[in-house]
Formats: structure tokens, sequence, C-alpha cells
């Protein structure tokens, strides 16, 4: 199976897409081998020295989680690893928003882990968008943008519930409607509800609410606070003095006012209805068999 890299560089760099793509080998994507660590590094661009880019404190979550959950499914992984991921990785959205840092981190970092959590029991390989692929596919950006999207002001526990169901990563997180806090709150707390049951129903849910979006203004009938960028800008800077995150409890992300609790709760009940009538493939049997390959 894949390894660690043998080698780790103190800090994180970047690796442009189209030197990225010459790493991601049939036989790394089976899982056979690893990655030249020398020669990837060669072709990374290195980010400035700073704590905030120290690679070692995501290395050992990155451990950390694959050592929670060694005898679980992998995908129950992502749940807890998110926000700290989040927490760890303090990005404004335009830095978040680089594939080249993705690159870095799914290569450079921890391509074991994309092993160990992407490879697909019945193909027997890794999906390579995992390792280089859009914000809501590849390995980590997707969960980084998962903690951006569900998280409520501070806290990270409906993060936890979003990451708790395949779907809201493999569908939801690529709707242009999850940008609005409100919106993105709602569809947790029918998740929190158990109105949202399955992959299935999350999968028929995120397709309504983004129809119905095209001709509703969520951000009309729910209005939201304004966002307070200087909250976000103090986090990232404690990034910068070092700040350690502690793994056995969830972290506090930036210190932003939460999404208005009338404008979560309009929408809930309207997702609701929504779902009530939305189709939802194979509804009537008793099992879900929606798991990301």
């Amino acid at each position: 199976m894949t390894d660690s890299p043998y080698h780790l560089p103190e800090h994180l760099a970047r690796l442009a897409d189209e030197d990225a793509v010459r790493f991601i080998t049939d036989g790394l994507l089976s899982g056979k081998d690893d990655v030249p660590t020398i020669a990837l590094n060669q072709a990374a661009q290195p980010l400035p020295e700073s704590p905030r880019w120290r690679l070692r404190a995501i290395r050992d979550l990155i451990d950390d989680a694959m050592r929670t959950y060694q005898d679980n499914k992998p995908t129950q992984a992502d749940a807890w690893l998110a926000p700290r991921l989040h927490s760890i990785l303090r990005l404004t959205r335009a830095e978040a928003a680089d594939p080249a840092l993705w690159n870095y981190l799914a290569l450079g970092v921890a391509p074991d882990f994309v092993v160990w959590r992407h490879l697909s029991e019945k193909k027997k390989t890794v999906n390579p968008r995992y390792f280089k692929g859009p914000y809501h596919k590849q390995a980590f950006a997707r969960l980084w943008w998962s903690a951006e999207l569900f998280r409520n002001g501070s806290d990270y526990e409906p993060v936890e519930m979003a990451c708790s169901n395949q779907d809201m990563l493999n569908t939801v997180l690529r709707l242009d409607v999850i940008d609005h806090r409100p919106t993105a709150q709602a569809l947790v707390r029918l998740l929190k509800r158990e109105i949202v049951r399955t992959g299935r129903d999350a999968n028929a849910l995120g397709k309504a609410v983004n129809t119905a979006g095209a001709t509703l203004m969520y951000d009309v009938i729910a209005p939201d606070v304004v966002r307070d960028a200087n909250a976000v800008q103090r986090w990232i800077g404690e990034g910068d003095e070092g700040v350690a995150v502690h793994h056995r409890s969830l972290p506090v992300g930036p210190a932003e006012e939460r999404a208005l609790e009338d404008s979560i709760e309009r929408l809930a009940d309207y997702f609701a209805e929504l779902f009530a009538d939305a189709p939802v493939r194979g509804k009537d049997e008793a099992t879900d068999d929606a798991e990301d390959d």
C-alpha cells in the first residue's frame, strides 16, 4: 500500500497542475507505488516560511485520523477531519481556491491518506480527481471547503453533521446556493431532525433546493447577517503566530456572528416541503448504498 512520504520539508508548497499530473501514475492510483518525494519537491514552489504554512501539524492530524478510523469505514473519517483540517490550515478563500496548494497536500504530504480514504473496493483504484481535481472532489479541498461553508460562525458542529452524509459532500457542496449560510444551515438541520437520512435523500434534497433557488432568491426571503471579515483575518493571523489545535475536542472557528436563526428555520421548513415532493431514487429500498468511490 502507498506509504507516507519519507521526507517532508518544514513548510507547505504549491504544485502546479501540469507538474502534479506527472506524479499521478497507475501505480499510485492502485496503491502499489509511492510518490517520488525528492522529484516532487524539486517541482514544487515553496510557500513563505511562516508558522501558518508549517506542514508537520497537518501531517500529524492526518496520521491521527487514519489511526482513529483504521478499524472503521474510511468515509467516517471525513466528519472528524474536516473541522480540524480547517482549523489547522487557516486560509483565506482566495488561498483555498488555489488548486496547486491542494495538489501538493495530496501528493507531497499525504498520498497514503488519499489512497486509504478513496481506494474503490470495486475498481481497486483511486479516482485521480481525488489527487488533482475540483474543490468539491479533491481529497483535502472538499473537506476544507465543507468546513468553511457548513460552519455556523465559530461552531463546527454543523460541519460534523454535514460530513457524516457522503452526498452532502458529493452533491450539495458543489451547488452555488450553499454559499448562502442560512441555506447551508437549513440543509444540515434537516439531517439533524432525521427528515433526511440517507445519501440518496441528501442528493434529492440538494437537487430540489438548487432548482428552486433558480427562481426563488433565498437571500431575500432568508437574509443573513453582514459577514465580519475582520474576525476571519484575526483568526488567520493566529495561525501566523503558530497557534496549536487540539485533536480530541472540536475546535473553534473564526469569531463570526452566527447565521440568523429565523432565516434558518424559515428555509428548513420550506426545504422540508420541497423534500416531501422530491423524487428519491430507491426511496422504498431498505438500504442505502450511496458511498463515494
